[in-house]
C-alpha cells in the first residue's frame, strides 16, 4: 500500500483544492513497530508545520469501528489545518521536511491523505 503521494497525485490534488484554508484528513495504519517512528516524524515535523502556518487540530487513536467493512479500521486519525495549498506545497518541498519523510514511510503500513473543505466552499457547489 502507498503511504506517500506521487508527484502527479500531489499536483492534481493541489490544483483541485480552492484557494484558502483546508484541513487534511490523515488515516493512519502503523507497521507492527511503526508507531515510534511515526511519533518521531511528528515531533520533527511540528516546527516545519508551524513555519508554514499549519496546525494540528486533532490527533487520536482509533478504536473499534462502529460502521466499517473489515479492514477499514485505523490506528490513528490526524487532522491538520493548512492556511492554503501554497503553504502545504512549500512545506512538503522543504529540504528539512524531505529529510524526515523516511520516518513517516517506515512507520506506516497504509495511509489515506484527503484534503477536506468546509461545506459550501467547493468550486462545483
Amino acid at each position: 500500500m502507498a503511504v506517500d503521494p506521487a508527484a502527479d497525485d500531489l499536483a492534481r490534488v493541489l490544483d483541485e483544492v480552492p484557494e484558502g484554508p483546508f484541513v487534511m484528513l490523515n488515516l493512519l495504519r502503523f507497521t507492527p513497530d511503526g508507531r515510534s517512528s511515526y511519533e518521531e516524524y511528528s515531533r520533527r515535523a511540528r516546527p516545519l508545520l508551524q513555519r508554514y502556518g499549519g496546525e494540528v487540530i486533532y490527533v487520536g487513536d482509533g478504536t473499534t469501528p462502529l460502521v466499517a467493512e473489515e479492514g477499514q479500521d485505523w490506528d490513528a486519525v490526524l487532522l491538520v489545518r493548512y492556511p492554503d495549498r501554497e503553504a502545504f506545497s512549500r512545506m512538503v518541498a522543504d529540504p528539512e521536511y524531505q529529510e524526515i519523510t523516511g520516518l513517516r514511510a517506515r512507520g506506516l503500513a497504509e495511509a489515506v491523505l484527503q484534503p477536506t473543505l468546509p461545506w459550501g466552499s467547493r468550486r462545483d457547489s
